[in-house]
């Protein structure tokens, strides 16, 4: 889509929420919230569970505050390690293996949280169901969900060269999270009495893809789905790194590639969208809500001052200018645009936007994944040597290409065992599960751009009524799951669950700043005139958050229309 977000009048807006919120979503499985559970004894469920090829290396009782989320200690649990599916790679000689962990509270809710993980995965993260947001909202765990998480199918040391295996790849890409969820529902029976009554995954980034994939393909298993900042085109975004690091080079004044637009620079750029759109939502806060008039009334050439002689971190070269529409405009290659646009917003500012731009294009991160997890057939494997070179010189149109080729053994294109498969999920909308969507308009990485795109499908394939079950919340500011200035702390995890179990649908949920005294962490990129309590909702696309009057720093201040 182009860089402009669709209009779409207010009144008409709200209609579509009505309608979708009187839709027929189908049939619900087992209606009503979960009901609670006892555990039974930890240390004998080593013994007492069967599952075909999985085994469990640990089970233990861990006391109440031996594990802080958030500052804020977690009740007393089961924590369960175990592997899955161990092989030996016939291309490569790996051993590979889904590694899990579970952690199973004394005090269970009878529901259950598939954790999904970011980046590259290859780390069995702990076990505890972010909440989503920054900062000290309750995690699934201390909330009494039996939490997973898994490192998709390989460790930390087959990282990137997992994707020499073709089988590793799928394992990443979707099939360790259809093969987790019944095996995780048995154990849970094994030590409760009782499989969950309701299931959830949620995550953010590749996490969110993770979730993304669950909703399309193992609808099934879920009754709610939450997806942060999903990466759902993770290859197309990958090699958009690649393509967006080329640019910058070519203004980099020195090694540091960050030298291409420096922090004053980007604070020259975030200034000028922030004089043209800040007040568009009825109140000059720093803030800017209203994203699709927001990119219909910036204008990079006429709002950012074009330096006359040497750059000075006071304005923008002409060079600087024509790079950074092509970059905000979406990746190309031989003429032809393969990735989403990306919104201007006063969050490009933040440490993490500039480090995704910056750092990970051009290091271990994006790079490898292009050239050994995305691309077929992989590169050679001497490439990893050096990162940078290897982004630098990679040849983006043949990446493209790439991304969709198959060739034996890899007989599952990146697009295909990558993205989730169906745009509609109807098996979801039909079995009554819900999933909401939630994305940082400053992220550096995964565009919003992508996921108001994914939403219009979606919301065009079920006739206008998509947000019956399906919901997207756009957060001004934030950054790649957190950060930038923003209230990036909020808990969509709640909202999921009253919406699921309750059929409380989740019009806006209440987003605050990590302030000064945030048991979580404070927000250093917060701006010094914030209330350090600041709040706002966070409004059900297309639902735009307007200032109707009052205190300035709440979000009782505002209304969604």
């Amino acid at each position: 889509m182009s860089r402009s977000f669709r209009v779409v009048h207010t009144a008409l807006a709200s209609a579509v929420l009505l309608l979708a919120a009187c839709a027929d979503t189908g049939p619900r499985v087992s209606p009503g919230p979960a009901t609670a559970g006892a555990l039974q004894a930890c240390a004998e469920l080593s013994a007492r569970f069967n599952w075909p090829r999985t085994v469990l290396s640990e089970a233990e009782s861990v006391p109440a505050g031996k594990l802080m989320v958030a500052g804020a200690p977690v009740p007393e649990h089961c924590l369960v390690n175990g592997r899955m599916n161990e092989r030996v790679s016939a291309v490569d000689g790996q051993t590979y293996a889904i590694g899990f962990q579970m952690r199973l509270p004394l005090a269970w809710n009878g529901r259950f949280y598939h954790q999904g993980n970011g980046g590259l995965d290859g780390f069995v993260v702990d076990a505890v169901g972010p909440a989503s947001g920054g900062g000290p909202i309750t995690s699934a765990l201390q909330q009494g969900f039996a939490v997973l998480s898994s490192d998709a199918g390989h460790n930390r040391t087959q990282l990137p060269f997992f994707g020499l295996d073709p089988q590793a790849r799928a394992d990443y890409g979707y099939q360790a999270v259809g093969s987790l969820t019944p095996m995780a529902r048995s154990l849970i029976r094994a030590a409760y009495g009782k499989e969950p009554d309701r299931s959830y995954i949620g995550g953010c980034s590749n996490g969110g893809r993770h979730a993304m994939v669950a909703a399309a393909r193992y609808a099934e298993q879920y009754d709610g789905v939450l997806a942060g900042n999903p990466g759902f085109n993770l290859p197309r975004s990958a090699l958009a790194q690649l393509w967006g690091a080329q640019q910058y080079n070519k203004l980099a004044t020195s090694a540091d590639l960050a030298s291409a637009f420096t922090p004053a620079e980007r604070k020259v750029l975030a200034d000028a969208v922030l004089d043209r759109c800040d007040a568009l939502d009825g109140l000059a806060d720093g803030l800017i809500q209203d994203t699709r008039r927001c990119q219909n009334a910036f204008d990079l050439a006429r709002d950012v001052r074009t330096c006359v002689a040497a750059r000075d971190g006071s304005c923008l070269s002409a060079e600087q200018k024509a790079a950074l529409n092509g970059v905000f405009n979406g990746a190309r290659a031989e003429g032809e645009k393969f990735h989403a646009s990306f919104p201007f917003d006063a969050g490009l500012v933040g440490a993490d936007w500039a480090s995704w731009k910056f750092v990970s294009s051009i290091t271990n991160r994006d790079p490898v994944a292009v050239a050994y997890v995305f691309q077929t057939p992989p590169a050679a494997k001497a490439l990893a040597a050096d990162a940078r070179a290897l982004a630098m010189n990679y040849d983006v149109a043949a990446g493209v290409r790439n991304l969709n080729a198959t060739a034996a053994p890899f007989n599952q294109s990146a697009l295909a065992f990558m993205t989730p498969p169906a745009s509609d999920l109807s098996a979801l909308k039909k079995r009554g599960g819900k999933m909401m969507v939630y994305h940082g308009m400053s992220d550096g990485v995964f565009s919003p751009d992508d996921s108001v795109a994914w939403w219009e499908q979606l919301n065009g394939a079920h006739q206008g009524a998509a947000a019956g079950f399906a919901r997207l919340y756009l957060v001004p500011g934030m950054n790649h799951c957190r950060g930038g200035p923003a209230t990036d702390q909020f808990d969509m995890l709640s909202a999921l669950v009253e919406w699921v179990e309750r059929g409380r649908a989740p019009d806006r949920v209440v987003a605050q700043v990590r302030g000064a005294g945030n048991a979580g962490g404070v927000n250093t990129e917060l701006p010094a005139n914030w209330s350090a309590t600041r709040s706002r909702p966070l409004c059900a696309y297309p639902l735009v958050a307007q200032y109707k009057g009052g205190d300035a720093e709440l979000a009782t201040s505002f209304e969604c229309r």
